[in-house]
């Protein structure tokens, strides 16, 4: 059966994903929140942040800056600044 949410990011009714994919209330709320189209576009984004911004996601500071794009992508409507980038 498929899980229905309101997608905070899409502003309208939209699938759920299937199972919390990011840890602790974050990822509470990410699950109740945002649906699996919207997930993708930040997944997108995020590979080319990592790219373009050559992150060390071992870094825990480039790990904290991500969540940091990450919510503001997500819930507060900011687009990701990729300067220079072209997408294909």
């Amino acid at each position: 059966m498929i899980r229905t949410i309101f997608c905070t990011f899409l502003q309208r009714q939209a699938e759920g994903m299937d199972f919390q994919l990011y840890p602790g209330d974050l990822g509470k709320r990410i699950f109740n929140e945002i649906s699996k189209e919207a997930w993708g576009e930040w997944e997108a984004r995020k590979t080319a942040l990592i790219n373009e911004k050559k992150l060390d996601m071992n870094d825990r500071q480039a790990r904290q800056a991500m969540e940091s794009e990450m919510v503001a992508f997500l819930f507060e409507g900011h687009h990701v600044d990729l300067q220079g980038y072209i997408a294909p």
